[in-house]
């Protein structure tokens, strides 16, 4: 998968984001989150205007930012995306703070990167219960 990648006068780089149709700094976790965008849209045909990056929620009155939410046809959130630099591993504190962000959105899957490990788990809210996927479920269209 590619991004699309700039330099800048200063030797800084920027990154070309489809979702947010512009330019951003080039970081080690926006790398991943560009990456993940591609794979969602590419390999899973979930569709770029069904995704937010960094949208914002209320949680216990403080605005956090989500990496990438993925909403349905109907505007419905339905997955969380947790993007970190590849040198941050994939741990319980990084599925707490999807698990968090959930207690807000209430979506069905989340899906936790570094760019090199990647675990996605379906959320049952109901039970209170998580449970690890093989793989990303593929982006279905509701008929109306």
């Amino acid at each position: 998968m590619n991004i699309d990648v700039r330099e800048l006068e200063d030797g800084r780089h920027e990154v070309l984001d489809p979702v947010r149709r512009r330019w951003v700094a080039l970081t080690p976790e926006e790398e991943v989150r560009q990456l993940t965008i591609q794979m969602l849209h590419s390999h899973y045909g979930y569709p770029l205007e069904l995704m937010q990056v960094e949208g914002a929620i209320s949680l216990n009155g403080m605005t956090r930012r989500c990496d990438i939410v993925v909403y349905d046809t109907d505007g419905k959130p339905q997955m969380i995306v947790e993007c970190k630099k590849p040198e941050v591993g994939i741990t319980q504190k990084v599925c707490d703070q999807a698990c968090r962000y959930n207690t807000v959105l209430r979506v069905p899957y989340l899906l936790l990167t570094n760019g090199r490990q990647m675990v996605i788990v379906a959320a049952d809210l109901d039970k209170g219960v998580l449970t690890q996927l093989p793989d990303v479920p593929l982006f279905i269209k509701k008929v109306k």
